[in-house]
């Protein structure tokens, strides 16, 4: 197999696939948990890469509570 082959169609459609195959999941998850346990799963991935983004950008734990909840409800 050609491996610069392969890493140049990678360099130039890495979007594509990956979305090729982040679409495929996604429709195996739905079609065999069904859409509205997909789409929890997909919010709990989301909210959690949010929150570690915050995390890594060195985000004190508490503003990110305050910015999410209501005020009162995180201390």
């Amino acid at each position: 197999m050609n491996y610069e082959l392969l890493r140049e169609i990678w360099e130039h459609h890495s979007g594509k696939i990956t979305g090729i195959f982040l679409g495929m999941l996604i429709g195996i998850f739905i079609l065999v948990f069904g859409f509205f346990h997909t789409m929890f799963v997909m919010f709990c991935m989301i909210s959690g890469y949010i929150v570690g983004k915050k995390i890594d950008e060195k985000e004190d734990l508490m503003d990110i509570l305050g910015k999410l909840l209501p005020p009162g409800y995180y201390r």
